[in-house]
């Protein structure tokens, strides 16, 4: 084993779509006139087809960008709002990103700490291969509701190893201890929080400096060598006030797009580290905090392979290809808040057949088509003959991932007859510039934007949903590879 454990890589997912704030206060003014208050910004919503486990795949994704994928040994996925409560969510993660299926998984959830307390396991156990840790939630609030406001959706991701680390652990400390700012019980949908001064008092004014305190002793370092700090929270100030009880810069506060993304949950501190990494020079300390029934604390110091990462989408690429959306009718039917009547069309059963998803897990949740050994040809689904037919051999294709594949539109259909909880239904022939061509779905797209040839990237979404049995089922669409227009 060699080298000091620390962040070897990080990536970052926020949603396209950025809910504007002034239409929720718009559609309560009736009865909440004191939302105008808040209703600065733009928050963050997930589409229909996305939930923590696709945002955590396209985090990871971004992480993995120029990574080798097999030297990932563990997989770590932190939410509160895990999709499936008895079946392992990691799992699903690992399967899209068609790693081995010999690496460990584990879900941790049960606190806004989850991000955090998932990273210090592993850096903890961190060997000579690497560990995914992706945070994501989709957290949804009561309607006219502070947390309404506040709440964002989004996911990031850091791969945890020995070899050349972009920031190394300089030093942790954990307080636990079960105070209950808020909670939310088994079977609700909504979080129940207590009162703000009192969280404001006894949580961050007494259990966050009582963590920051301790890593700074065991680390040796003074509050004002901290060049970011980062602290996620909801409440205005808090960060500010927290950072200066230590000596810490006012400048090295890093901010919480509170404004432009909103509160992402168990997912915000690593996402606001993401940030904080993209903008780190060698040498900088990042002192990261997460609330949550505790406190974790963590010092690293960014080093100079962070030079030599490739360019990845990352947080500032995802602030900026958000698109706002002024529909909050819009964001309360895909957050379930409100249920319309889709007629006929949307009465269909989508029971799966577990088994069948089994054996084509590869091609459904991976993504694997074929490609010829004998001829280089490359197709969808694999087969045991090759498609070409100047070839036709039997039994010589290799599993080929079509996910990062650049393609293009070969042609489109906007379909008002079939039931989509975003009409219209856009699908159509998707041609990859390494050969393949697929039917199949568009995500994140509105009308005008597509055309023939447009580019298009692969995105990991949810097909569609059984709600009798409480399942659902992803797929793989098609999106276009620039963002759209603006509202």
């Amino acid at each position: 084993m060699s080298g000091t454990a620390g962040i070897t890589s990080f990536g970052a997912y926020i949603p396209r779509l950025r809910l504007n704030r002034a239409s929720i206060a718009a559609a309560h003014k009736w009865a909440m006139p004191n939302l105008r208050g808040m209703a600065k910004g733009e928050r963050s919503m997930c589409n229909w087809d996305e939930d923590a486990i696709t945002m955590a795949v396209e985090a990871s994704r971004d992480c993995l960008t120029g990574r080798d994928r097999g030297a990932l040994e563990g997989i770590f996925f932190a939410s509160t709002t895990l999709p499936f409560l008895d079946r392992q969510n990691a799992g699903v993660i690992g399967a899209a990103l068609n790693l081995e299926h010999g690496i460990a998984s584990l879900d941790v959830a049960g606190s806004q700490r989850a991000g955090t307390s998932a990273l210090i396991a592993a850096l903890r156990g961190a060997g000579d291969g690497e560990t995914l840790v992706a945070a994501a939630d989709a957290r949804k609030a009561r309607p006219a509701s502070a947390s309404e406001m506040q709440f964002g959706h989004g996911a990031a991701a850091v791969t945890v190893g020995r070899d050349r680390p972009v920031a190394v652990l300089r030093a942790h400390h954990t307080v636990t201890t079960d105070f209950v700012d808020h909670f939310r019980g088994e079977g609700e949908e909504f979080d129940y929080g207590w009162e703000e001064r009192w969280v404001r008092e006894e949580g961050y004014g007494k259990i966050v400096p009582q963590a920051i305190k301790a890593l700074l002793d065991k680390a040796g370092v003074a509050g004002g060598d901290v060049a970011h700090f980062v602290m996620p929270c909801s409440l205005k100030g808090i960060p500010e006030r927290t950072a200066k009880l230590f000596g810490v810069a006012p400048e090295a506060v890093a901010d919480t797009m509170a404004e432009s993304c909103g509160d992402t949950g168990a997912a915000h501190a690593l996402l606001m580290l993401s940030a904080a990494l993209e903008k780190a020079k060698p040498g900088d300390l990042i002192l990261v905090v997460a609330f949550g029934q505790g406190a974790d604390a963590i010092l690293l110091e960014a080093t100079e392979a962070l030079a030599d990462l490739p360019a990845r989408h990352g947080v500032a690429g995802a602030l900026a290809a958000g698109r706002r959306e002024d529909d909050y009718m819009k964001f309360l039917s895909f957050q379930d808040n409100i249920r319309l009547d889709w007629g006929m069309r949307g009465e269909t059963d989508n029971k799966t057949a577990l088994s069948t998803e089994y054996r084509k897990k590869d091609m459904v949740t991976g993504f694997s088509g074929g490609r010829c050994t004998v001829c280089g040809t490359v197709q969808f689904p694999r087969t045991h003959y090759c498609v070409n037919p100047n070839c036709q051999a039997l039994d010589t294709q290799e599993p080929y991932s079509f996910a990062d594949s650049p393609a293009r539109v070969m042609s489109f259909t906007a379909d008002w007859l079939s039931y989509n909880p975003s009409p219209p239904f856009y699908y159509g022939q998707v041609q990859f510039e390494t050969g393949g061509r697929v039917l199949m779905g568009f995500t994140d797209t509105e009308a005008g934007q597509l055309e023939v040839g447009s580019p298009l990237k692969m995105m990991f979404r949810i097909k569609d949903y059984d709600r009798d049995r409480g399942y659902r089922r992803y797929f793989w669409k098609a999106a276009p590879a620039s963002p759209g227009k603006e509202a």
